[in-house]
């Protein structure tokens, strides 16, 4: 097919894959997808998008298309890869001219020039920067800045290039172009300022576009481009050229007005030139310090005194500071802690830093950051009116200073107050002295700076540890403020109670926690719904506390968590009920079972709350938390939830759901506690079991968690489980086992270990295709110290409990290994002897012994063989568990449990689940905790005696080492 034809065909469907009708679209697409591999294709899409008198959305579709093959098909390893040939006519018609009349596609065609020249350039591509270069010098503007934008988009994409060969290739093509780039800038905006002052801001907005690419161009060069920029004269020319230009274009913003039409590109023009700032410090810490002076000097006279008025906007107040922070907080401008060991260019920063921050400089700032940026604005007062809720939650956290003023104004208090304490303590604490006693309520402006100053001291409170009695300040102050119960007043007693959260485990007397619980109480009930969102967090940071007492909030615990569930009702967004539902949650944490005559509202409401949530994961994740401690605290009564707690952990652990994605991690965890505190099992409980083949082929950081949840079943009910279960966790256990790390292998065989344990004959019986593993890797004599250990205690359980099946499963690998029976059982005792310090959990250890003298009695001249081994395993046991009483001079198995008891509790301790209980009544019946040790070998050895006759087993005892005889003895002096 010639290229006409095929640009005809192309075209059409290209026209067809824009209609708004899915008839005609989906075929279209279709056959577009099927073309992507077929030779000849991208060069007719060139074709299409490159001529302008086709339909724009048709030429924008070929270029997504044309972009879409250089990601899959452009580089020479992929399949179905573009031919060298047809590579190169690709090339060269992307940039034969600069011409494109629409910006969309423009920036697209700019977009798509880059990617190939990511993979291209310079070695297949070395005529892209000459040509570029050439084509800004245009004198036609359309071409010039269609040449512009792409030499952006170009050196941005090889600029993030980070291989080192790449970034020499970037730093050769910036040296050669540096000057170019610079008086390209430079001449754009001269250009620019004449046409602005001459008042055609037709002709001055297209000047500042290309003023904005070319500073562009220019922040890539100057951060990527130089290894060692502070060597270079440009450069740094550049950089001091900067302040100049910034003042300029501030200067431009005052003089065009705010409805200026070429107000947001200079604001966004300005943006870059600190944006070219920042990045260096980032980048260049070391060459930035001879620019450290006057970045203090430029940011600080325009953000803390009056040459900013008039000129400034929020985001460029906001680049300042971050400035500001930055050299600061700046590592590399900090000496060592010995000066000695200090570089000589951190020693230059500091004291350049320590020559700027005067005590006058210094005590400015601190005023004029909390005077004048911590003051609530017109904007947020209208909020906190009309839309509480955003008002008490708005994001602070993360990155949002980099971004946001309040944030940014508080994040540089905190590190210009860390930094320079001793100068700027007596200062914040003078403003805290002029504004004693209560408000006048008439007085905003007194209100507003109450509200900061305490804001302040409330952001300071680890470095004002020393300098405030806050003890004092709350009763002789704080209490007074928030008892003014006007509605004006609200300002103070929400920030009084947040100020109490910032110190609480600051420096705040136990013994006012009380007093602090009586204001939550009355502060629950305030008219204003952020002083209430407010105070349930204060509560949240007391309760949370390291010196929070259970006995001291108990008397107001009904109270607030009434309070507390009416607030979760009343507050309508899904940020605010996960704030309070975390506060819910922590109560119930930390005073356990106490919640549970509370509960009951809670309980009824949070159904309907999970169905209003269903387009709300995040707020379903709260709630899964709060359900978690509600089941921690309700214990064996958290089975009257089943009927909406096990749907609940149905859809979050299962991985055909979409939510799974946000939900599973705490749903597992849900899944658990409603096991370990579950009485007994139902058929709900045993069915959600179907969700874990799924989970365990997920294989992800989550399946710790579902080898404990096995277990949980195990230890609930063991025969229904693995009744219904055990076939398939078997076969995913298998799989598992295939690929998976050390520490994952012994995760699964304790599963394994559990079942038998739990349920010797059964689990034997289920988990027998993973038995013979086990066997092998004892015979081999498995190399991981704590695969063997486990291997070990999994076949102690077998032989000791279940010795038919031992039998059976001996005279399997007999025929398997092509060996006796007898040979085979002497190598594993001999392995097991040899590899018994492998093991160190006193409970195997013991456990081997009771399985290996269960041998015993016997005529098999193997066992007798390994007689000495067996011995030398139960002596090694015995000094593990046997303790001497000091009364008596006797010893007793340390190990044996005889009966089950209530432990007394302290009140820090928690109460033991139900399946805390369960293994409790398990180990009683365990041989490791209901035989005695000494007592067993006793009886074994003189049942071995009375099979051999008293010569026959003197003999034998002869062969055993001397002293281990002497140890023995010493053991059983008893019997």
């Amino acid at each position: 097919m010639d290229m006409d034809s095929a640009s005809s065909v192309v075209l059409q469907a290209l026209t067809q894959a824009t209609s708004q009708d899915t008839a005609v679209l989906k075929p279209a697409e279709e056959q577009l997808r099927q073309w992507e591999t077929q030779p000849g294709f991208y060069s007719v899409l060139l074709s299409i998008f490159n001529n302008h008198m086709l339909d724009v959305n048709v030429r924008w579709l070929a270029v997504l298309y044309f972009k879409n093959g250089i990601d899959r098909y452009w580089r020479r390893v992929a399949p179905h890869a573009l031919s060298e040939e047809e590579k190169t006519l690709l090339r060269a018609g992307l940039i034969t001219n600069f011409n494109e009349p629409v910006n969309q596609i423009a920036t697209q065609i700019a977009v798509l020039i880059a990617k190939v020249a990511r993979l291209d350039c310079p070695r297949q591509w070395p005529e892209l920067i000459p040509i570029l270069l050439e084509s800004v010098k245009s004198q036609d503007g359309l071409q010039q800045h269609r040449a512009l934008l792409t030499f952006y988009h170009v050196t941005k994409t090889l600029a993030s290039k980070r291989l080192a060969q790449d970034r020499r290739l970037f730093q050769d093509l910036a040296s050669g172009i540096y000057s170019f780039a610079c008086s390209l800038w430079s001449h754009h905006t001269d250009c620019f300022l004449q046409q602005i002052y001459a008042r055609d801001e037709a002709a001055a907005l297209g000047l500042l576009e290309r003023t904005l690419l070319s500073l562009k161009v220019l922040r890539k060069l100057t951060v990527h481009g130089f290894q060692e920029p502070q060597q270079n004269i440009e450069v740094m020319g550049f950089l001091n050229a900067v302040f100049e230009r910034l003042k300029q274009f501030l200067e431009c913003c005052r003089q065009v007005g705010s409805d200026s039409p070429c107000r947001e590109k200079l604001e966004k023009t300005i943006i870059l030139f600190t944006k070219v700032l920042l990045d260096f410090l980032e980048h260049h810490p070391c060459a930035f310090i001879p620019l450290i002076h006057r970045s203090l000097e430029f940011a600080v006279s325009y953000v803390f005194t009056p040459a900013g008025e008039g000129v400034t906007f929020e985001r460029f107040i906001v680049q300042c500071m971050n400035l500001i922070k930055m050299i600061v907080k700046n590592d590399a401008y900090k000496p060592a802690k010995n000066i000695d060991d200090s570089k000589p260019e951190s020693l230059e920063a500091h004291k350049i830093k320590t020559a700027f921050f005067t005590y006058s400089t210094l005590t400015e700032i601190g005023r004029r950051l909390v005077s004048h940026y911590f003051l609530l604005t017109e904007e947020e007062l209208t909020m906190w009116e009309e839309d509480p809720e955003s008002f008490a939650v708005e994001e602070t956290g993360g990155d949002s200073w980099k971004y946001s003023l309040r944030p940014c104004t508080e994040v540089l208090f905190l590190d210009i107050f860390h930094n320079y304490s001793q100068t700027l303590t007596p200062v914040l604490l003078d403003m805290v002295q002029n504004l004693q006693g209560p408000t006048n309520v008439e007085d905003p402006v007194q209100l507003l700076m109450k509200d900061a100053v305490y804001n302040a001291v409330g952001l300071a409170a680890y470095e004002l540890f020393d300098n405030v009695d806050f003890d004092q300040w709350f009763k002789n102050q704080l209490l007074g403020e928030l008892q003014v119960s006007h509605h004006r007043y609200k300002l103070i007693r929400r920030r009084v109670i947040w100020l109490i959260g910032q110190w609480i485990s600051v420096k705040f007397k136990s013994d006012l926690r009380p007093v602090l619980y009586e204001i939550i109480l009355s502060l629950m009930q305030d008219p204003d719904l952020v002083v209430r969102i407010e105070t349930a967090t204060t509560l949240k940071l007391t309760v949370d506390d390291f010196e929070f007492r259970t006995e001291q909030f108990l008397p107001y615990l009904e109270s607030i968590f009434g309070l507390l569930f009416q607030l979760l009702q009343q507050v309508t967004e899904c940020d605010t009920k996960m704030q309070v539902l975390h506060v819910i949650s922590c109560v119930i944490e930390r005073v356990s079972i106490q919640i549970r005559p509370y509960v009951g509202c809670l309980v009824q409401y949070l159904p309907l709350l999970w169905k209003q949530s269903e387009e709300h994961n995040m707020l379903r994740c709260a709630i899964l938390t709060t359900l978690i401690h509600l089941v921690q605290g309700l214990g064996a009564e958290s089975k009257n939830l089943y009927p909406f707690l096990l749907p609940v952990i149905q859809l979050s652990t299962d991985v055909s759901q979409p939510p799974h994605v946000y939900l599973l991690e705490d749903g597992l965890e849900l899944w658990l506690v409603t096991l370990e505190n579950s009485p007994a099992i139902t058929p709900e409980l045993l069915r959600i079991f179907q969700n874990m083949s799924a989970l365990l082929e997920l294989s992800s950081e989550n399946l710790r968690t579902c080898f404990q949840i096995v277990n949980a079943y195990l230890y609930l009910s063991a025969t229904d489980f693995l009744q219904n279960y055990a076939e398939s966790l078997c076969r995913s256990f298998c799989d598992l086992l295939k690929d998976i790390t050390n520490e994952g292998q012994v995760q699964v065989l304790k599963v394994v270990e559990i079942a038998l344990k739990v349920s010797p004959v059964l689990g034997a019986h289920m988990f027998q295709p993973l038995l013979p593993a086990v066997f092998r890797g004892i015979v081999d004599g498995e190399r991981y110290p704590v695969v063997m250990s486990t291997y070990l205690g999994i076949m102690g359980r077998v032989l000791l409990q279940n010795s038919t099946f031992f039998s059976s499963l001996l005279t399997q690998m007999a025929s398997e290994c092509n060996q006796e029976m007898d040979q085979l059982l002497g190598s594993v005792i001999e392995m097991w002897v040899d590899r018994m310090d492998n093991i160190t959990q006193p409970e195997r250890r013991k456990l081997s012994a009771l399985a290996l003298l269960s041998l015993l009695p016997s005529d098999n001249s193997v066992i007798q063989d390994k007689f000495c081994g067996i011995i030398n395993i139960c002596v090694e046991a015995l000094h593990d568990v046997m303790t001497e009483d000091p009364d008596t001079g006797t010893y007793k198995d340390c190990m044996l449990m005889s009966h089950f008891e209530e432990p007394k509790l302290s009140d820090d301790e928690e109460p033991p689940t139900e399946q805390d209980k369960r293994k409790k009544l398990l180990a009683l019946e365990d041989p490791v905790h209901a035989v005695s040790l000494h007592q067993f070998v006793y009886e074994k050895l003189k049942a071995q005696q009375t099979l051999m006759g008293d010569p026959g087993f003197g003999a034998l005892m002869e062969l055993v080492d001397t002293e281990l005889v002497r140890q023995l003895r010493e053991f059983l002096q008893g019997f």
